[in-house]
């Protein structure tokens, strides 16, 4: 059974980091795509970026931020978002999801990933 549990969710600072954990297990493909959305109260699902499962590729919303690392430790098969300087208007519930590569789209669209998670609350607040 898939399974994709975030953590690492919490209260900062403006201007302070997080760093997300997306543990992942149940499934054994070779060439899939993890994502990392975003999604406020009365909005819609926000895609932040993603990360080939090599780790070798990872394509993000916005490239020019430049306070957001996705990345894949296969050690523990996990993926994580670093997110640094962040901003109130950060805050949102992030969630992670899995891409079989079988419903196509573009990588911003929620539709194409079969698999989510949970969610874990990121608050930027003074």
């Amino acid at each position: 059974q898939v399974q994709l549990v975030e953590s690492g969710g919490g209260l900062v600072l403006p201007g302070g980091s997080l760093r997300l954990s997306c543990a992942a297990s149940g499934f054994s493909l070779d060439d899939y795509v993890i994502g990392w959305f975003r999604q406020a109260p009365g909005k819609e699902r926000e895609f932040v970026a993603t990360v080939s499962w090599s780790g070798s590729n990872q394509y993000y919303a916005d490239p020019g931020k430049g306070g957001f690392t996705i990345s894949r430790a296969r050690v523990n098969n996990t993926i994580s978002l670093q997110m640094n300087v962040l901003k109130p208007e950060d805050t949102d519930v992030y969630y992670c999801a899995l891409d079989l590569g079988i419903r196509g789209g573009s990588f911003h669209y929620p539709g194409r990933y079969d698999y989510w998670g949970q969610g874990t609350q990121v608050t930027v607040s003074s």
